[in-house]
């Protein structure tokens, strides 16, 4: 078994506390540590961090360099999504081809860490290996769904075949859904076995080669390269951005060769404002939510509510009064704002969080 960490992504919906310059991954949300060195800490158990590899563009190499300093660092030439990431990753890491790739985003957060490890544990040592007379299956890992949300991607598995595995239980995947439309997202979570996509994934390294070469061009472009920055550099300017998901899982488990594993371990991606204030505050958020403010935006603000906004290169935290008139009111973002609507109660919190993020460096 071995571990690739994607470290990608703008994390657009947390602006403005997330940047290009430093993306939602190498943060320290929750805490003193960022997303990504959590993701290292809590996948430890099971390997050795010799067997863990990160995988980000060259831009971001040193924040990995500083923040997990012992895990390997693959670097692309640019950010092309995650097929391209998986595709690089199974070319350069030598291994046999029926030792077990784990693949997890950098950015996600767990609740019950020992019930994630189980759940991997299962799906490298159990699923991977076969099942429902799947030889050597594509394993990809669901969430129960909460809510019938539009920002996930969606795990439809064939409910008439099943088993728990090992305390797991697993389907044959029937399809992928991306972020569908409020109407359809109402209709799937009210499906049996329904699933939101967390983007991790288990399989044989030779099972995801032989997916790759099957479904893409992307072995074809990307193996010649290694070895050479300006070959890869070429390589990738001919790569159209895809996600693995569009790129291998949608035909693969129309081929039947995909099984789900579903993960109900307090899972979420802190990919929103509303999502980060839940991890933060816990039950404490009475219904608070968030979002991002374009520059020119009209915003209403009421008493309860918060504005988190750049001023003099520093993020500042304001309560509705102070950044509209009376007891709130209308007013107009000069810059890239977040609305949190309902948190007053949660300022507290919020001043914490920028406070850590403000810091310069990361505690390694």
């Amino acid at each position: 078994m071995y571990v690739v960490i994607l470290a990608g992504g703008g994390g657009t919906r947390l602006w403005p506390l997330s940047r290009q310059e430093r993306p939602k991954p190498f943060l320290p949300l929750v805490d003193d540590r960022s997303l990504l060195q959590h993701t290292v800490r809590r996948i430890l158990p099971l390997v050795d961090e010799i067997d863990i590899f990160c995988v980000a563009e060259r831009r971001y190499g040193q924040l990995i360099r500083d923040q997990v300093p012992d895990v390997g660092l693959i670097v692309e030439p640019s950010g092309r999504n995650t097929a391209a990431a998986i595709a690089l990753a199974s070319a350069v890491i030598d291994r046999p081809d029926d030792d077990v790739m784990v693949v997890l985003p950098a950015d996600h957060w767990i609740v019950d860490e020992d019930g994630f490890r189980g759940v991997i544990k299962v799906a490298v040592e159990r699923l991977a290996m076969g099942v429902f007379e799947i030889e050597q299956p594509l394993v990809t890992l669901g969430v129960r769904p909460t809510y019938p949300s539009t920002e996930y991607g969606y795990l439809r598995p064939d409910t008439m075949h099943g088993a728990k595995v090992d305390g797991v239980r697993a389907n044959p995947l029937l399809g992928f859904e991306e972020k569908p439309t409020d109407a359809r997202a109402r209709e799937l979570i009210n499906l049996p076995g329904v699933a939101w996509n967390a983007g991790m994934f288990a399989w044989q390294r030779g099972t995801i080669r032989a997916a790759l070469e099957k479904y893409t061009p992307l072995p074809m472009l990307i193996d010649q390269a290694v070895g050479s920055d300006l070959a890869l550099a070429n390589a990738y300017e001919r790569i159209t951005p895809i996600s693995i998901d569009r790129a291998v899982m949608e035909s693969a488990a129309a081929d039947h060769h995909v099984v789900m594993g579903a993960m109900d371990v307090g899972w979420s991606d802190l990919g929103s404002w509303t999502a980060l204030l839940a991890a933060i505050a816990g039950d404490r958020t009475d219904g608070a939510t968030g979002r991002v403010v374009q520059p020119g935006e009209t915003v209403e603000v009421g008493p309860d509510d918060l504005v988190v906004r750049p001023v003099g290169g520093h993020l500042v935290v304001e309560a509705g009064p102070a950044v509209a008139s009376g007891t709130g009111g209308t007013i107009v973002a000069d810059g890239v704002w977040a609305h949190l609507a309902g948190a007053r109660h949660l300022i507290a919190e919020v001043h914490d969080l920028l406070d850590r993020v403000d810091h310069e460096e990361v505690r390694a």
